[in-house]
């Protein structure tokens, strides 16, 4: 190892030690040391691809073991031995005969198993063998979060199109995975970085706005946490005020859920309170309703926007007190009330078991061990990864047909989804649905108990907006398939599902058959693929092609006045020389809700065109709904 990286090893290594004394003997710590000396022998002559020296990786990974995740003496021994039978000439005979048998089995879990044959891809076969483990120990899954979480943090050295392999494995079934853990943090995180690496420009423009918001906001924000604490200490209550920005990733996807720019998104921020608490669930709710109490007696609290998350706590486990009070600037400032072991609860998720007694810990595991095996039960070889996804991460509904046949669906399934159930033929000609008697679109989500009914065509009817009309497995595969069919031989085209336009973030997917098809870098299709067979992925140029135009949807919403509609027309045809396709507009109550669809040559003209239309007179929001 060179030597100016010598002191910031020692440095990384004796802050896992640290973390670990207060937890550990000196025989167990002295058998840490053993396994990290020997980690680094086994890597002393390898190096990342950012030139450090590889060392710093498995201590990485150790410090996050011990320190985020508090795992045990033996998982943060696998955390420095990780890669050491992966990646040189030790054998897993060497690491159970120097630290023992649990030691080497979270190390053969984790290890990549070299095959000449794979079920579906190496990919696939790592995360099935990561699962597979959950039916023995869950800690060699919660070691891979620790490893991926720090590859995630030190992406910035790979090449892009390994950067999108990356984090399209992390959003696929990564981040997933850490939020069915209850590990809330460490999802954030993966979510969030792989959003940085996948769709870079919007992460950018987001953090970017968010620093402005930040800055605007300080004043009044600190006036207010100022406030809130002073009317703490005055009641005698131990507790503190502070504000939490949402992550880059949590924005953006609000602002996709709700169609909306970053400047409507509401929630950016949020004021969390904080006292120190046991786990004694009763208690915490009293003191969070005695904050409550005296906070509400101050600021006027916005009807209907009290919410009891501790009775019912989101799914990742967090809990509080929650509502909407208003600031003596004139603004509702979301307050969150909780308790600091509530916190750490909803930041460990499933560890919090262990280090509570584990009382539920075994209850715990059976029912992840059923889940999964269910999932096993249903899968067919190859299609493993689909059934996680539509299995795993999904409450069930069930619906009916007129006959009363029952079908367990995922919640948030569409009539599509079921017509699919049914067999790939109804699906693909499904024309419309009858949903109880009712007369409803095909991509009409459904609810439990509903009665299905769908209308055929002759005609073959899917689309490609139906990839993202559906949640299954069966639906995604027929109408993928279906669009692969119609698409021309050709050896470069847009992927069907997200309309990549010239000037945005891409990336391309070769398929086996050498043909290669253009993605944005946030199509869900690509995503799945890339985190299966991320190989596949290429970097491609996809330039302006002046005679080549493509068609986008834009939403307006606007003051109505005398000539608006001229003036948006005007401007996109005369201004900027472009053709509409389409116009429809509603008014209602003075305020226009107008869809204008035309045709841009690149993202840069149509981010030229939204600014033009939002400068108009009167408009307030103008959105790119998306292409075609």
């Amino acid at each position: 190892m060179e030597e100016n990286y010598a002191s910031e090893i020692h440095q990384s290594a004796q802050r896992v030690f640290d973390v670990m004394a207060p937890c550990i003997s000196e025989e167990e710590m002295a058998l840490l040391k053993k396994a990290y000396e020997f980690a680094y022998e086994a890597h002393k002559d390898q190096k990342r691809k950012s030139g450090h020296p590889y060392i710093i990786h498995p201590i990485a990974v150790a410090l996050i073991a011990a320190e985020e995740l508090k795992l045990d003496l033996h998982s943060v021994m696998c955390a420095f031995l990780h890669d050491v039978v992966e990646d040189t000439d030790h054998e897993i005979s060497e690491i159970e005969a120097l630290f023992g048998g649990d030691v080497a089995f979270l190390v053969d879990v984790v290890t990549k198993k070299k095959k000449d044959t794979y079920m579906k891809s190496k990919q696939v076969d790592n995360f099935k063998q990561l699962l597979d483990s959950m039916h023995y120990d869950i800690r060699a899954l919660l070691i891979k979060l620790a490893d991926r979480l720090h590859n995630m943090r030190t992406l910035a050295s790979m090449r892009p199109d390994k950067q999108m392999k990356i984090a399209g494995e992390t959003d696929y079934f990564y981040a997933p995975l850490a939020n069915r853990l209850g590990l809330f943090d460490i999802k954030s995180d993966l979510e969030n970085l792989a959003f940085k690496y996948r769709c870079e420009l919007e992460y950018q423009d987001i953090v970017h706005d968010l620093e402005i918001d930040q800055k605007a906001d300080k004043e009044r924000i600190d006036t207010f946490i100022r406030q809130i604490n002073d009317i703490l200490e005055a009641t005698g209550i131990e507790g503190r005020a502070e504000v939490f920005y949402r992550r880059p990733y949590s924005i953006w996807r609000k602002m996709k859920a709700e169609n909306v720019d970053f400047r409507h998104v509401e929630n950016r921020y949020y004021i969390r309170v904080t006292f120190s608490g046991t786990n004694d669930e009763l208690s915490e709710k009293r003191r969070c309703l005695r904050i409550y109490s005296v906070l509400s007696d101050r600021f006027k609290e916005k009807p209907h926007s009290f919410y009891n998350q501790i009775d019912q706590p989101k799914e990742n486990t967090y809990k509080c007190i929650q509502v909407k009070l208003l600031s003596d600037e004139g603004i509702w400032e979301d307050v969150q009330i909780t308790s600091e072991h509530m916190v750490e609860v909803s930041r460990l998720g499933c560890m919090t078991e262990f280090q509570e007694g584990g009382n539920n810990v075994a209850a715990w595991m059976k029912r992840f061990k059923l889940v999964l095996q269910d999932m096993a039960d249903d899968s067919i070889e190859g299609d493993y990864m689909d059934s996680i996804v539509s299995t795993l991460y999904y409450d069930d509904i069930m619906v009916f047909t007129p006959e009363g046949r029952s079908l367990t669906l995922p919640k948030g399934a569409t009539a599509l989804d079921f017509a699919f159930e049914l067999d790939a033929s109804t699906g693909t000609h499904a024309k419309y649905a009858h949903i109880n008697g009712r007369l409803t679109s095909v991509k009409t989500t459904l609810k439990r108990g509903d009665c299905v009914e769908i209308g055929l065509s002759d005609a073959l009817m899917v689309k490609p907006e139906w990839l993202s009309c559906v949640s299954t497995y069966n639906a995604k595969r027929a109408i993928s398939q279906a669009l692969k069919d119609m698409v021309k031989d050709e050896p470069i085209s847009r992927c069907p599902c997200c309309q990549p336009i010239p000037g945005g973030d891409i990336i391309g997917f070769r398929e086996p058959d050498g043909h290669i098809i253009i993605h944005r870098r946030s199509c869900a299709a690509l995503i799945e693929q890339a985190s299966q067979t991320g190989d596949s992925i290429v970097n491609v140029d996809f330039p302006e092609d002046p005679s080549q135009q493509y068609p986008v949807t834009v939403a307006i919403r606007a003051i109505d006045r005398y000539h608006l509609l001229l003036d948006l027309i005007h401007q996109i045809t005369n201004g900027l020389g472009l053709s509409i396709e389409s116009l429809t507009s509603a008014t209602k109550d003075e305020i226009v809700e107008c869809s204008i669809t035309f045709f841009v040559h690149s993202v840069t003209e149509l981010v030229k065109a939204l600014q033009i239309l939002y400068d108009i007179d009167g408009v307030e929001e103008v959105n790119g709904v998306g292409t075609h």
